[in-house]
């Protein structure tokens, strides 16, 4: 009997537990311990994949059997794929395909793998191992595509974890946005491919022998990616003969136009041809290059045609900004602004933000001439150097009261090019845009002066001269207190860099009177001080003051808040000074009584008092969002700083922080000297005598102890 109940126990403990995998195998709980909680999904992504309108697969292409890191980088795509597939509709799909490397010996499925990944796009990728205390290279596939009815969207390589969260969120959301975009449009998407015949002639002198073949291959890539787009593409081609039609479109439409006199001895007479790919949707136009003019040292220029596969890519991109797939971005293009474009390594250039913006916002030039249009989620302002009319501000500040949140960077000082050439530097001139009465009108602005910093970016000097290390003031390294953590999307945020960057004037009273709340952002420590009128920055003659008594904390940047006051509000309109507001029409202008022609007005409403709820970013250095500070991926600090401002001022809250997770940098605190010091004696010292402390403690106890046995023996002894 006893036998039997013991093997019935036996059997139910082995019920319960079979019955509880099974419950934990549908209701589970996971807990994310992780400071950043970059093991969970952000409210964002749930969304994004709970409101899938068509069914969407990922596929994931990842070599089988890699070293590490790479291996928990599959386990991490696995895990994250499946908390997805938790919160998603029944519209989510996900696949592991496992092909391996070129020459790699595996299944007969293989090959097949590698050929349906090359067709999406994947290719291998050059990976670090080392095998028997040997580091070798090797061909592994790390990438996914994201598949949404007949459009792609690919990662073509997963080599980390970091931000891959945001990477696949967006991804989603933009060919969710796609869809809804495309399926609503009411007119062809015209794309021209402008190719002169006369270029085929000179073609084998300048190696492009294949130029005969391109129009076949472009309208065969335009063909497959215009079915993938629901046949919204409407193709053509066409042959400029003329040389007048050649430099207009080539002017129009910055096309590439070749020239070229009598070669071969009269074989090839002088002519002329253009070619690019134009595509066009409602007066908006993108330009894709067919045959790209690379400079050469020493082999001057050389032509390159452009690949049947890069001009498919570079199109699809073009038409999403085209057709509007994300939300729209506002840049002012005019007066003398820093313009949003140049190539990656020339001196000024915006070309990472350019790209990093591109990914989830429209970016919409913005010229005051034409007017800021009606519902503008956000309106960038970025170096300015001419002045603003009183028109001008009328404008900037009506938008403000629809609502248009402003990101405005303003530098203090343009550097103006030496008359000398042996020169290496020029010369820095105070700019004055006629913005400041606007901006302290709500109650901030930029002081006409550059923050320098003890604690700032210290740069290794040539061993000619020393080898030491030359701090460059007036670029702080921010760290710890100095960056405000208090808002949900600055909280991962735990250093960053500025460059040639102006203190804020904050008027704390007229902001009270105003009704608005202003939070500073970034700040510089307190051995800061300024700068005022500096002819020129060179750090071997900068020299921190010797009264250290000037140093304090300088605000950098600010976020303002609320509903702001007209600048306007009771004062005449400067409406006939410029052009049309939000889009209005102008009128042609009417004679007066002396027969002189009037200025044209433009029609409007009336003057907004105060405005809807509204926000104002404003910082002193148009170099935040320069190749200098903004690294090509996106994932350094003062990138995701300035996107997530700009998720902010437009509202995404949300995508804000979810790229916030992302946390490549995380300082240890800065202490003092003295704390330091102490923490070092408690190492050294401290620990032995807790170990001694800890040693008497035991003893004592232990004697205490054997002294109450022995007094018990004593008298149970006395007791006999």
């Amino acid at each position: 009997m006893k036998e039997t109940n013991r093997f019935f126990r036996l059997g139910v403990y082995i019920l319960v537990v079979v019955l509880l995998n099974l419950a934990g195998a549908s209701a589970f709980v996971r807990f994310d311990l992780t400071e950043n909680r970059i093991y969970s999904l952000s409210s964002v992504s749930r969304k994004v994949v709970a409101q899938l309108r068509e069914p969407l697969t990922i596929t994931v292409f990842f070599s089988p059997d890699l070293p590490a890191p790479y291996n928990t980088v599959e386990q991490y795509l696995r895990d994250i794929l499946e908390e997805y597939a938790l919160y998603a509709n029944r519209n989510f799909n996900y696949r592991f395909l496992s092909p391996g490397a070129e020459g790699e010996p595996g299944p007969p499925s293989r090959p097949d793998l590698r050929k349906i990944a090359s067709d999406y796009g994947i290719h291998p990728v050059q990976i670090q191992v080392v095998e028997k205390d040997e580091v070798k290279f090797k061909s592994a596939y790390m990438g996914l595509v994201i598949v949404q009815g007949d459009m792609i969207e690919r990662i073509g390589a997963v080599t980390g974890t970091e931000g891959l969260e945001y990477k696949l969120t967006t991804s989603m959301q933009r060919l969710n946005n796609k869809i809804s975009a495309l399926s609503g449009l009411k007119d062809k998407i015209e794309v021209t491919l402008y190719l002169s015949r006369s270029l085929s002639r000179v073609a084998p002198q300048i190696g492009l022998k294949d130029l005969e073949t391109m129009p076949k291959q472009i309208e065969t890539a335009v063909g497959d990616l215009n079915r993938r787009l629901y046949g919204t593409i409407a193709y053509s081609h066409a042959d400029p003969e003329d040389t007048g039609q050649m430099k207009d479109l080539s002017e129009r439409y910055n096309l590439l136009m070749l020239t070229w006199p009598d070669l071969g001895g009269g074989s090839i007479p002088a002519g002329a041809g253009v070619a690019g790919l134009v595509a066009s949707y409602r007066g908006r136009t993108y330009t894709i290059p067919v045959i790209q003019a690379v400079s050469m040292p020493l082999f001057g220029t050389q032509y390159r045609l452009a690949t049947a596969d890069g001009i498919k890519e570079a199109l699809e991109q073009s038409i999403e900004s085209l057709v509007g797939i994300n939300e729209t971005l506002g840049y002012l293009a005019d007066r003398g602004t820093l313009p949003l474009s140049g190539q990656p390594g020339s001196a000024v250039s915006t070309a990472n933000f350019q790209d990093l913006a591109s990914r989830v916002y429209t970016i919409k030039d913005i010229t005051l001439d034409r007017g800021i249009p009606e519902g503008l989620g956000c309106l960038l302002i970025v170096r300015p150097t001419e002045p603003f009319s009183d028109a001008d501000l009328y404008q900037i500040d009506q938008a403000l009261m629809r609502g248009t949140s402003l990101a405005i960077l303003l530098d203090p000082f343009v550097e103006k090019q030496a008359s000398d050439p042996a020169s290496p530097q020029g010369r820095l001139e105070a700019v004055d845009t006629g913005l400041k009465k606007l901006l302290e009108h709500y109650g901030i602005g930029v002081r006409r002066s550059l923050a320098l910093d003890m604690n700032c970016f210290k740069q290794r000097m040539p061993r000619q001269f020393g080898g030491a290390e030359q701090p460059i003031y007036y670029a702080p390294i921010l760290k710890g207190s100095q960056i405000t953590t208090g808002e949900p999307f600055m909280r991962n945020i735990r250093e960053i860099v500025t460059y040639k960057a102006a203190p804020l004037s904050i008027d704390r009273k007229r902001l009270t009177e105003n009704g608005l709340s202003c939070t500073v952002l970034l700040s510089t420590s307190e051995k800061s001080w300024e700068l005022d009128n500096p002819a020129m920055l060179n750090p071997m003659f900068i020299r921190p003051p010797d009264d250290t008594s000037v140093m304090a904390a300088k605000p950098l940047a600010c976020l303002v808040e609320g509903r702001f006051p007209s600048y306007f509000a009771g004062k005449n309109d400067p409406a006939g000074e410029a052009g049309p507001v939000g889009g209005g029409k102008q009128s042609p202008g009417t004679k007066g009584p002396d027969g002189t022609v009037t200025k044209p007005l433009a029609h409007r409403g009336g003057t907004v008092a105060v405005s809807k709820p509204a926000k104002i970013f404003l910082m002193g250095s148009s170099e935040m969002i320069t190749d200098n500070l903004v690294s090509e991926e996106g994932t350094n600090p003062n990138a995701i700083f300035i996107m997530n401002v700009l998720d902010v001022l437009n509202h995404r809250d949300d995508l804000a922080l979810l790229r916030g997770k992302i946390q490549t940098v995380n300082p240890l605190t800065v202490t003092d000297e003295s704390l330091r010091a102490l923490a070092k004696a408690f190492n050294i010292v401290g620990l032995c005598l807790l170990v001694i402390i800890a040693g008497l403690g035991v003893w004592l106890r232990r004697a205490a102890r054997r002294k109450r046995i022995a007094s018990l023996f004593a008298r149970g002894g006395g007791a006999s």
